[in-house]
C-alpha cells in the first residue's frame, strides 16, 4: 500500500518482534482503508506478578504503525544530532541520550491521553517530544536558549511541559517517583479517572524513597504506574552487580507487576493500556520495560568499557525498535523501502532546520536567574556579605 493511501488517517504509535521472527510472517497487504484493524502479536509473552497478563494480540492500524516508524526515526535523529552538538560544545553540562529506548516513549503515548501524567528522570528528551513538545524547544533548551522548554534554564535534565502532562525531567536519582505518586494522589482526589506514569531506571530501583512512595500508593490505592526502564546498566554498573533481585517487576512484593519487551512499541502500548485500566480499579502496578541504550550513560561515558561492542551491535541487529517497525511495514505492504527512506530524509531535514532556528534563539538575560524561584510578586530581600545596608528586592 502506498503512503498516499493512509495519509489522511490519524497517527498513533506501536511495534513488533525480534527481526528474525519476521522471516516467518506470511506477506499480506492491508486494505485500502488505513483505519482497518490489524492484529499483531507481540515479540515475546508478558511475564506477570500477582496479576493476569494482557493478551499478546495487539490491535493496531496501518496509520498507527507508520506513525510509530516516523516518531521513532525523529527521536533517533534528534538524539544523534544532540550528540554532535555536544561534541561541538554547543551543548554543555550533562546530557543523557535515549537512542535505543524510543519504543517506550512511543508505545506509552499510544495507550494514554494528555490528561494522564508522565514524570521521569534526566533521560527525558524523547518523552518530552512524545508529549507534544517541539524540536525547537528541545534544541534551544539543550543549548541554553530562551526559546527552550524551560527558557534555557534547565538544560538536558530538566525538560517540562505541564500543558502536555509532562512534569519533568529530574536530576536526582529516583526523586521523581514520590512526586509521581503525588500526582496520582491529586488525580484520585479530583476523581478525574486519569493515571500517572512515574519512570525510573534500573539504577534507581534500589532507592529507598521509591519503596516508601510505593507503600503509601498501595495503602491509598493511588492510580500510580511505576515504570522501570531497565536498560541493564545503571551508569556503568550491570544490573546483576547492583541488584540481588533484578526482576524489577516483582520488586513491589505486594504490588502487582508486569515485564514487557521495551524494544517492541506494540508490547509497550498493550502493557500501558492494561496498566491504566488496572491502576484505576486496583491501585499501583509496576511495569518493567526490558530495553537498551546505545549511547553511554551520559556524554562523558563512552559506553564501551563495561560492555562489548558486539553486545551493542547484537541488540541493534536483533531488537532495534525502528528496524522492527520497518520490517512490519514492509511485511504488510503498508509502505515500500523507498517511501520509508524518504521519511528518514524528511526527518533529517526537519531536525537540521530546528537546530538552525534554535541557534538563532537568544541567551537568557542575567536577570532571569531570579525568576521562577519564588511565587510571582512575593520576591525576597538580599543583602551584601557584610549584612549591612546593601539590600535589594528581587522580582
Amino acid at each position: 500500500m502506498a503512503l498516499s493511501r493512509i495519509a489522511s488517517s490519524s497517527p498513533s504509535n506501536n511495534l513488533l518482534k525480534p527481526l528474525s521472527s519476521y522471516l516467518s510472517l506470511r506477506r499480506r497487504s492491508i486494505s485500502s482503508s488505513s483505519s482497518d484493524p490489524l492484529t499483531v502479536e507481540t515479540s515475546v509473552p508478558f511475564t506477570s506478578h500477582y496479576c493476569d497478563a494482557p493478551s499478546r494480540a495487539v490491535e493496531t492500524s496501518a496509520a498507527e504503525l507508520l506513525s510509530f516508524f516516523r516518531h521513532m526515526a525523529l527521536m533517533r535523529r534528534m538524539e544523534i544530532a544532540a550528540d554532535s552538538l555536544y561534541k561541538a560544545k554547543l551543548i554543555r553540562g550533562f546530557c543523557h541520550l535515549y537512542d535505543g529506548q524510543e519504543a517506550v516513549a512511543v508505545g506509552m503515548e499510544a495507550a494514554i491521553t494528555r490528561k494522564d501524567c508522565i514524570i521521569t528522570a534526566y533521560r527525558d528528551h524523547c518523552t518530552f517530544l512524545s508529549r507534544g513538545g517541539t524540536l525547537i524547544e528541545v534544541f534551544a533548551e539543550l543549548m541554553g536558549r530562551r526559546d527552550g522548554c524551560s527558557k534555557g534554564k534547565g538544560g538536558s535534565m530538566h525538560f517540562y511541559r505541564k500543558e502536555g502532562g509532562f512534569y519533568g525531567g529530574h536530576g536526582i536519582v529516583g526523586a521523581q517517583v514520590p512526586l509521581g505518586c503525588g500526582l496520582a494522589f491529586a488525580q484520585k482526589y479530583s476523581k478525574d479517572e486519569n493515571v500517572t506514569f512515574a519512570l525510573y531506571g534500573d539504577g534507581a530501583a534500589n532507592q529507598g524513597q521509591l519503596f516508601e512512595a510505593l507503600n503509601i500508593a498501595a495503602l491509598w490505592d493511588l492510580p500510580a504506574i511505576l515504570v522501570c526502564e531497565n536498560n541493564h546498566y545503571g551508569m556503568g554498573t550491570a544490573e546483576w552487580r547492583a541488584a540481588k533481585s533484578p526482576a524489577y517487576y516483582k520488586r513491589g512484593d505486594y504490588v502487582p507487576g508486569l515485564k514487557v519487551d521495551g524494544m517492541d512499541a506494540l508490547a509497550v502500548k498493550q502493557a500501558c493500556k492494561f496498566a491504566k485500566e488496572f491502576a484505576l480499579k486496583n491501585g499501583p502496578i509496576i511495569l518493567e520495560m526490558d530495553t537498551y541504550r546505545y549511547h553511554g550513560h551520559s556524554m562523558s561515558d563512552p559506553g564501551s568499557t563495561y560492555r562489548t561492542r558486539d553486545e551493542i551491535s547484537g541488540v541493534r541487529q536483533e531488537r532495534d525498535p525502528i528496524e522492527r517497525a520497518r520490517k512490519l511495514l514492509l511485511t504488510h505492504e503498508i509502505a515500500t523501502e523507498k517511501e520509508l527512506k524518504d521519511i528518514e530524509k524528511e526527518v533529517r531535514k526537519e531536525v537540521d532546520e530546528a537546530i538552525a532556528k534554535a541557534k538563532e534563539s537568544q541567551q537568557p538575560e542575567p536577570s532571569d536567574l531570579f525568576t521562577n524561584v519564588y511565587v510571582k510578586g512575593f520576591g525576597v530581600e538580599a543583602c551584601g556579605a557584610d549584612r549591612k545596608e546593601v539590600r535589594a528586592t528581587l522580582p
